[in-house]
């Protein structure tokens, strides 16, 4: 019985309802719900993370979906089937030229759509919208606003919609403006060129989908925008491509055959690529939201009752019929993007940690220096430290250092004339070439080769040409005042004019390509300072954000520099006028004994002779004839007369000392050829290339024995004033006196005044004076004009609106970052 009576009772038992099935059914259903809320929770923890990205400029690889295509390929008809209504977007011609990034939320209790657009510059969301048709209107008056503003045709900043409606996705599609080929009337040309580089731009990303809309009419084989998108992304691994507009092309296919042709676009997409073919109501009539949906799924309907009973044999459902029809796309692309964010999540909460850290230190950076503008003490300390830091660089620097990169830094000879803008040496007609000026050198050891070309370049001049009447002015003048020295007075009075011509300029030079080199040690200083651990490292705040303070700072520097290379100039010009002097002794140093035979009388006995009795003939006469007098307004050869009476009134001893001598000399050796030293000075070697100095000039003497007190004739070479007189003259022998002269006075003022003088007027001061300089000029003022460099008239009412929206940023970043630490866990 129990047996019979479980028997019927077990046949009385529904089979289909048993307690177990029910039970995994109501699991089923309730995992499903819990699992539909999570992928709600993470959809809007996404929007709220691309809203905040939007407002404040976040660069988050947020997974998005970017709408691309041409103008008239149906992108606008698509997002109004994504969104379940239509606004009137393409009367507008919605995206043409703004981004419009369309948050779509799936609400079931929303059953008429709620948009709201993100206010610009914010991340708050303005009121819902009444009517649908005030969208159109919102996204072209926003449009116009900030291209006006910004006088462009096209602008890359979006506009945020957020549409809540119970008869939508939740979906993120970025609807990006139209390609077009020709800008319309009134806009530039180039609108084009300028639509296509924003897409690209926009497409770039590598976390971002794209949504390739191209319309049915249109072949592969001719697709004006399909290389565009292969630049975007040339195998197509995250492009989902669109034919739009199917409807129009199914008349054209009658057999299988050519509808999966067509359908596999074999050949252009290549095998894994698998587009969508989507065809939408042509009714653009005014209709309410709910048969526009109908409308839809009936299209999907005609679109599928076609290619299976109206094509003869169909098509190949089961490859292509998941990819035909709005619905497919549509649930693809809801499936896809949820996939992209659960990938994502772990990568984005890690770069939200990094940013909300990045963003805290960025805020407690902002409240230090809004304290700090109000504790001028605080400032004081700081900027002092930092003063001294830099001080102490510069002299890092000076006494030789590697510290940054001299291939990056340092200036070869070339670079340092041209960007000085001072050039070459002046008075140097000749190359010079001087040791490491190819080398890229700051700091000292560029000061010590600018010393050192000075040297060269000093050197390399002689004393220049002296015409005949300059020499009878001076010498006569001399003569008239009845000297007892006056060749002499005559040569050191043209050597002296010379030296102050032609050397001031150089001294000058130096002390300019001087002031560059240390000029540029500010920069320098600077970035020794950044990258290096320096004395006050550890006691200074960050000065960085100060621009009022850097500017005084680097405009102290540089006064301090341009007050050194003045007072040098000042220095070097007193040693000029010194060794230039007329009291100066450096032309007559035994009135240059030395440098004559040992036989040759000084020219101390020519200038014993009574200035009154002779007169000195210095024209040049084209004969040799000329050198004392004109004897009876005869032209007699003097060499045939030696024994000849003497004009009246001139004693013998004037006759001796201008009678003529043949003598040969060598000629002045060049600059690069050795020598021996004159004036009994002993011969310094200076590493340069170009002369030494003043040289011995030896002679070879064949005079008239007869004449014991003949003054020795010397040629110059022609080196030095081009004179080829075959004997001397009084104008030879002044004219080579004075080049004695210059070479002493030249090597005088190189050795014995400047070198040093330019040592310790410009590196001593900027390794013990620099740091007292600068600390006096910006730190010596009371405290409202030392504020000055700190706090410009509004500048904190600027930082402390910057310091609200880190605030405000931190804020959003937070939140964002608790609420995907619970989907994490979730997932």
């Amino acid at each position: 019985m129990a047996t019979n009576t479980t028997t019927n009772s077990s046949s009385l038992t529904t089979p289909t309802k048993t307690p177990s099935s029910m039970s995994r059914k109501h699991h089923q259903h309730h995992s499903d719900a819990s699992s539909l809320a999570a992928k709600s929770r993470r959809f809007e923890a996404y929007n709220r993370l691309q809203a905040a990205a939007v407002a404040f400029g976040e660069k988050l690889p947020i997974p998005e979906i970017v709408a691309i295509g041409g103008q008239s390929d149906g992108k606008s008809s698509l997002l109004e089937a994504l969104l379940g209504f239509r606004f009137n977007v393409r009367e507008v011609e919605m995206g043409t030229r703004r981004p419009l990034i369309l948050q779509m939320v799936h609400d079931p209790t929303a059953l008429d759509p709620r948009c709201r657009f993100q206010e610009e510059d914010s991340d708050e969301y303005g009121s819902p919208l009444v009517l649908a048709s005030a969208i159109a209107d919102i996204i072209k008056s926003r449009t116009d606003a900030l291209l006006k503003k910004t006088k462009t045709a096209v602008s890359p900043k979006p506009i945020v919609m957020r549409a809540e409606y119970a008869h939508c996705p939740n979906l993120t599609v970025i609807d990006t403006p139209g390609f077009v080929l020709k800008a319309k009337k009134g806009e530039p040309e180039n609108t084009p060129e300028e639509i296509l580089s924003m897409v690209k731009s926009l497409a770039s990303p590598p976390h971002r989908m794209l949504l390739f809309l191209q319309q049915s009419s249109v072949e592969w084989c001719s697709s004006l925008w399909l290389d565009a998108i292969r630049e975007i992304d040339p195998t197509f691994r995250r492009t989902v491509i669109v034919v739009s507009k199917f409807d129009n092309r199914l008349k054209e296919f009658s057999d299988r055959w050519e509808v999966d042709r067509y359908l596999s676009a074999s050949g252009y997409l290549g095998d894994g690529t698998r587009p969508f073919f989507v065809a939408l109501p042509k009714d653009r009539g005014n209709i309410s939201n709910d048969e526009f949906r109908r409308q839809i799924s009936q299209v999907d309907s005609e679109v599928l009752h076609h290619l299976r009973d109206v094509v003869k044999g169909g098509f190949d459902e089961e490859k292509f019929n998941s990819h035909i029809g709005f619905t497919r796309l549509r649930d693809y692309l809801e499936s896809e993007l949820q996939k992209k964010y659960k990938e994502a999540a772990p990568a984005t909460l890690a770069l939200l940690e990094q940013r909300c850290t990045e963003v805290t230190a960025d805020l407690a950076r902002m409240n230090s220096k809004i304290q700090a503008t109000s504790d001028v003490a605080h400032l004081r300390k700081f900027a002092m430290l930092y003063t001294a830091s830099i001080s102490n660089h510069v002299g890092a620097l000076i006494d030789g250092a590697a510290d940054p990169c001299p291939e990056q830094w340092g200036k070869t000879t070339t670079e340092e004339q041209s960007q000085s803008g001072i050039g070459a040496w002046p008075g140097v007609i000749t190359d010079m070439n001087p040791p490491n000026s190819t080398l890229r050198l700051y700091g000292g050891a560029a000061f010590e080769r600018v010393i050192h070309e000075f040297r060269c370049a000093a050197y390399s001049i002689e004393c220049p040409p002296v015409s005949r009447e300059k020499v009878a002015n001076i010498l006569l003048a001399h003569a008239g005042r009845g000297g007892a020295r006056g060749i002499t007075e005559a040569a050191a009075e043209i050597a002296r004019s010379a030296a102050r011509s032609w050397l001031a300029p150089l001294l000058d030079t130096a002390c300019d390509r001087l002031a560059f080199v240390l000029g540029n040690l500010f920069d320098l200083a600077l970035e020794r300072n950044r990258s290096n651990d320096s004395e006050y490292a550890s006691k200074t705040a960050n000065m960085d954000g100060y621009v009022g303070f850097h500017a005084a700072l680097r405009c102290a520097f540089s006064r301090f520099i341009k007050d050194l290379s003045k007072q040098c100039k000042q220095l070097i010009r007193h040693h000029l006028d010194s060794v230039t002097s007329p009291y100066s002794q450096v032309c007559y140093v035994n009135d240059f004994q030395t440098c004559y035979a040992p036989n040759a009388p000084p020219f101390k006995k020519l200038n014993q002779v009574a200035t009154s009795s002779f007169f000195l003939e210095l024209s040049d006469m084209g004969s040799a004839s000329h050198d004392v007098v004109m004897r009876d307004q005869e032209n007699i050869p003097p060499e045939k007369h030696h024994a000849q009476e003497t004009t009246p009134g001139k004693n013998s001893e004037a006759r001796e000392a201008l009678h003529e001598s043949n003598i040969t000399v060598p000629e002045t050796p060049s600059p690069d050829q050795p020598g021996n030293p004159i004036h009994g000075l002993a011969k310094k070697e200076h590493g340069i290339c170009n002369d030494n100095g003043p040289r011995k000039r030896a002679s070879r003497m064949t005079g008239n024995s007869k004449n014991s007190d003949q003054i020795i004739r010397m040629q110059n070479g022609g080196l030095l004033f081009g004179n080829q007189e075959k004997s001397g003259s009084a104008y030879s022998e002044i004219c080579f006196s004075a080049a004695q002269h210059f070479a002493r006075i030249r090597e005088v003022l190189v050795e014995r005044g400047v070198t040093s003088t330019l040592n310790s007027g410009f590196l001593t001061p900027c390794r013990d004076r620099l740091v007292v300089a600068l600390g006096l000029d910006l730190f010596a003022l009371n405290d409202e004009k030392f504020m000055d460099m700190f706090v410009a008239p509004g500048a904190i009412q600027v930082l402390q609106t910057e310091r609200e929206s880190l605030q405000k940023r931190q804020k959003i970043l937070q939140s964002c970052l608790n609420e995907f630490k619970t989907l994490t866990r979730e997932l």
